[in-house]
Order: C-alpha cells, then structure tokens, then sequence
C-alpha cells in the first residue's frame, strides 16, 4: 500500500501569504494548473482511490486529478483539513509570527493536534481501502508535519501542487519516498 499526498493548487491567499487554515477559499488559475501539473507526477503510480479534505480548494484540485487519472473522485475526510489558525486567519504570515511567535496563541491549533489528526487520517484511509494505494489531497500544513513525524525528521516545505509518497514496508512502518515531486534527499545515496 501507497499513499500519495498532494498539496492543493494555489488560492489567492497562497499568492498573497496569507494563512487560510481551515478558511474555504477557493483555487486560482495558478492552482487549477498545479493541479493538472501533478497528474503528470501521480500518472505513473497505479492508484486505487483519490480522496481529499473537504476544503473547496482541495476537493477541486482532488476532482482535477481524479478527471486527468481517468479515475472517479472518491470521499472526502474532515480529519484532513488544514490547521486552524483562529484569529490568524486571514493574516499575512509574518503578521501572525508577530503577534504568536511560533504561532502559538490566538487560538491557534497546536500542531500535535494536526499531526495526530493526520495520523487517524492515514490510518482511516488505510482501513478504508486495505491494501490500495490511495492520492490523498489535502493542505500544506498537515502534509508537511504528518510526514515529518512519520520521516523522523523536519521538512522545510511543501509546495503548493506538490507529490509526496509514503509506502507501508514489510513491518506495517510508513516510509517516505517523495517529497515535492522528488526522492527525499535522505533517501539518496
């Protein structure tokens, strides 16, 4: 079993730096094409189901891919939506940063609760589809930091668009594959 984490397409807020969280904003052109770009990625990876968050702007670039892979869109999972970032949303990143160092306050998700949500998220899905491989769309913030904790190291980031692949080994461990359309640097020898 594989799953394949793709970031949603660019919003107008991506554009702009602003964090958008749990915020329902909409792809941009930009985005629809990220979108189309990353069929390209996923074409070769022989997958079973493509799900999303419920997000408008990952269930959009979700039904993009789903149209390029020739494939039926499947359901959506509201463990798999974004950080909310509270009073945050809407502010630009470095505004935020100024008044939550970390971005820690404002009633903003603590992102242990983001990782644990993106656990129960992978292993939903894995129940949900035993032994399938599985593209799952969804946001930047809960890719980046459930693939870290399942990596065991930080990832600085994940673009917008953007493939990630985690394949279950002999043992049942999630192991990362690809990060940003590309082998993790700590997979090359």
């Amino acid at each position: 079993m594989k799953l394949g984490f793709v970031r949603h397409g660019q919003t107008q807020w991506n554009l702009e730096g602003r964090l958008q969280g749990s915020s329902d904003i909409p792809l941009n052109d930009t985005g629809r094409a990220q979108a189309r770009d990353a069929v390209e990625v996923l074409g070769a990876g022989g997958w079973d189901a493509i799900v999303s968050s419920p997000l408008s702007r990952a269930r959009e670039t979700a039904q993009i891919i789903a149209d390029g892979l020739g494939m039926e869109l499947g359901p959506s999972y509201d463990l798999l939506i974004e950080r909310d970032y509270a009073q945050g949303e809407g502010m630009v990143e470095a505004e935020a940063l100024a008044q939550w160092p970390d971005k820690n306050g404002g009633g903003i998700e603590p992102l242990d609760s983001v990782v644990d949500r993106g656990l129960r998220a992978i292993e939903q899905i894995a129940a949900d589809y035993p032994g399938k491989n599985v593209a799952i769309i969804c946001h930047g913030t809960i890719i980046r930091y459930t693939l870290s904790h399942l990596a065991g190291y930080k990832l600085d980031t994940i673009r917008n668009g953007s493939v990630a692949i985690v394949g279950r080994d002999q043992a049942g461990a999630w192991q990362l594959e690809l990060v940003n359309d590309e082998v993790p640097d700590k997979l090359v020898h």
